[in-house]
């Protein structure tokens, strides 16, 4: 929403600064996004949230400023030159679907001279980013800008026995609309018709049949409310979004349409000349009495934890419009514990239903920097949740690891979620999405982490390492189903260039190893070569864990994204991505800590011997590891991968693979024949299950 500060003046004599009030204003809620200058001068840039209808034009603006700054409001007076004759006797309306519609006022005028706008109506729609049409058009929007409540204009010699009725469209029924696109309407859709057919969608737009020309002299002027649910309906079945529609869908205020038609009459006059019927014809069959809301100022204590003065409580609901009466004892009293107020909710404000919807009023306008900070009294002791330890050990390796945590919104568009997607996974939609591009939650964390690698490689991040600890989601018979799942994401270097090394690219080995570094903490993980389609065949695999056996269920996958899958998100460069399902993992970590036994170091020396083999390509590690173990030497103690070499003195189709192996005892110092028996069972292991042998040089 845009706003002219001048324009604000016009309500409110308004002392401070543009400065000073987008301040005000953004702490009080109304965020004030920025501030501008124009022909017009200072320019408000204003994010609202979705209830605040009310602040959809100049003078809710106001209201909210003169409630801040405790200023006096100034009516909006509006007094058309009428003439002796009744819009009643010149036109009719009928409202068929009383449901869609709630209020409908036309207001007749005659003999208007259509034209171009003054130098400072045009100005200013300018400055807000309207164009200007003529007068008479450029009238109604300046009203709507003005008063937050949309209007139309007919020409009424163009209207068929000049009359309106307001009813459902016919299934299939057509019209051409203002932006001259032939629209086909069905049976949930309101419009505004005359005896012959359709010629406005109601709030939505006017149609190119009845629309204000140079040769138009008679106008009929429409103000009226319709219902929000089926506006947004509308609007979105059409995909046409119009300021009317964006005003009436959130919730115009009902009482404002004949306020809003006397105004904008009076305006067209003012810039068009003409007259002015007497009267309006005013339908209002959606007629309802104000409720009243009760606010005490014991709840107010209990909510905000501190008291505002009686005088701020009055001056700002006064101001906001809801007229609030004190109905305690202690009557004109200030500051009673038993204070209490009934006010009477103004037909603006929808949005508020509860007392604590005023608390949050008095509250924002009084300041909520000038409650002191404090936590609320805990009426059950705080316990931690069962898997925190193991969601805070995952997240300190993983940030050990030089990976960056982030948090991302779980819906997405349904094409990217189908990339990653499970054939046999039902994705869960979402009944009323609020886009296209918003559809589906997530049924997978590769999803919105390929969108996160793509959007820091867009903002020139070229070395990335994100996790996240999120969900997924997915459809089973009538319900959905969460699973908590941890997602990895890497791209670019695993090692900048420095005085004694070069820089190296992240390869799948790296983001294993990063795997395996986590996977420890829940007791080791195995790994089994081959992966989904989308991503790359020889680097690849599934993830399960150690404590299960070979048999494990999967709970993870991990690998680089294949061609296909990466051009969707453009990534240029090859990216990695992870994602473990948290729950196994999370028990797996209690598993460990509670298999967990400490003993003591052993008093004789460890020693290292390292085997230079020449392994068959497709050899996993893994395989190494197991032939050692099968030996069951028990004084060796750890296997580790040092080195890998491909290239001179190597034979094709093999590669070297430099083994250390630690072997220690607690009883006694190993001796060199020991150590020779070991090394000869090994070699002779690793021979006959793997074919390896040791290279010469």
């Amino acid at each position: 929403m845009k706003v002219l500060y001048n324009w604000l003046k016009e309500f409110v004599d308004l002392k401070a600064t543009p400065e000073d009030l987008r301040t005000r204003l953004s702490l009080s809620g109304t965020a004030v996004e920025a501030l501008e200058q124009t022909a017009a001068g200072p320019l408000l840039d204003i994010d609202l949230t979705s209830n605040r209808a009310d602040c959809l034009g100049h003078y809710g603006i106001a209201r909210e400023v003169a409630a801040l700054y405790r200023l006096m409001l100034k009516p909006v007076e509006a007094y058309p030159r009428e003439t002796a004759g009744y819009a009643s006797a010149a036109t009719r309306v009928e409202i068929k679907s009383p449901e869609l519609c709630g209020r409908y006022t036309a207001r007749v005028l005659r003999g208007i001279e259509v034209g171009p706008s003054p130098d400072w109506l045009r100005q200013r729609l300018e400055a807000l980013g309207q164009t200007s049409i003529n007068n008479v058009v450029d009238a109604t929007n300046y009203v709507m800008l003005e008063l937050g409540h949309p209007l139309h204009a007919f020409d009424l010699d163009l209207l068929s026995e000049q009359r309106i009725v307001v009813r459902r469209a016919r299934p299939g029924e057509k019209m051409r609309t203002l932006d001259g696109i032939e629209r086909t309407l069905t049976a949930e859709m309101c419009v505004i018709a005359d005896a012959a057919r359709a010629v406005a969608l109601a709030g939505v737009m006017g149609g190119g049949e009845t629309e204000i020309r140079a040769t138009s002299r008679n106008i009929l002027l429409e103000a009226a409310w319709f219902d929000p649910i089926s506006i947004r309906r509308t609007a979105k079945a059409l995909g046409l979004r119009t300021e009317a529609s964006v005003r009436f869908e959130r919730g115009a205020d009902p009482k404002m349409a004949e306020l809003a038609s006397r105004r904008c009459a009076e305006l067209i006059q003012q810039v068009g000349g003409g007259e002015v019927l007497a009267g309006a014809v005013d339908i209002y069959p959606g007629r309802t009495e104000a409720p009243a809301i009760e606010l005490t100022r014991k709840e107010l204590l209990r909510v905000m934890g501190a008291d505002v003065p009686t005088r701020d409580i009055e001056a700002i609901l006064t101001t906001l419009g809801f007229a609030p009466v004190r109905m305690d004892p202690a009557r004109g009293g200030s500051g009673s514990f038993l204070a209490k107020w009934t006010c009477r909710r103004p037909s603006w404000r929808g949005d508020v239903a509860r007392e604590i919807d005023l608390i949050e009023e008095v509250a924002r306008l009084y300041g909520v920097d000038k409650f002191p900070p404090r936590l609320p009294a805990a009426k059950l002791p705080a316990a931690r949740l069962e898997y925190t330890e193991a969601e805070d050990r995952l997240r300190e390796r993983l940030i050990g690891l030089g990976y960056q945590e982030i948090i991302t919104i779980p819906i997405v568009d349904e094409p990217s979620d189908a990339i990653f997607r499970a054939e046999s996974a039902a994705p869960a939609r979402i009944a009323n999405p609020l886009a296209e591009d918003a559809s589906v939650m997530r049924s997978t964390g590769v999803v919105t982490m390929a969108a996160a690698l793509e959007w820091n490689l867009n903002h020139a991040q070229r070395n990335i390492r994100l996790f996240e600890f999120g969900k997924t989601y997915r459809w089973s018979g009538a319900e959905p189903v969460e699973t908590p799942v941890l997602t990895l994401g890497a791209t670019g270097l695993a090692r900048e260039k420095g005085v004694a090394e070069s820089e190296r690219e992240f390869v799948f080995a790296d983001l294993k190893g990063d795997l395996d570094q986590i996977g420890h903490l829940a007791g080791g993980i195995l790994w089994k070569a081959g992966g989904p389609a989308w991503l790359h065949p020889a680097r690849a695999g599934t993830i399960s864990l150690g404590a299960g056996g070979a048999a494990s269920r999967p709970i993870g996958l991990a690998g680089q994204l294949a061609r296909r899958a990466a051009e969707q998100f453009k990534l240029r460069q090859d990216a990695y991505v992870a994602e473990l399902e948290l729950d196994p993992l999370c028990a797996g970590y209690r598993a460990a800590r509670a298999a967990l036994r400490y003993k003591p170091l052993s008093r004789f020396p460890a020693v290292e011997r390292d085997f230079s083999l020449l392994l068959s390509e497709g050899t996993a590690f893994a395989g190494v590891v197991e032939a050692i173990r099968a030996l069951g030497i028990a004084e060796v103690s750890s296997i580790e991968a040092v080195d890998l070499f491909r290239g001179k003195h190597v034979p094709e189709g093999k590669f070297s693979l430099l083994v250390r192996v630690t072997f220690e005892s607690r009883h006694a110092t190993l001796t060199e024949s020991q150590l020779t028996d070991f090394s000869s069972r090994i070699v002779a292991a690793l021979e006959q299950k793997l074919g390896a042998s040791l290279r010469a040089s």
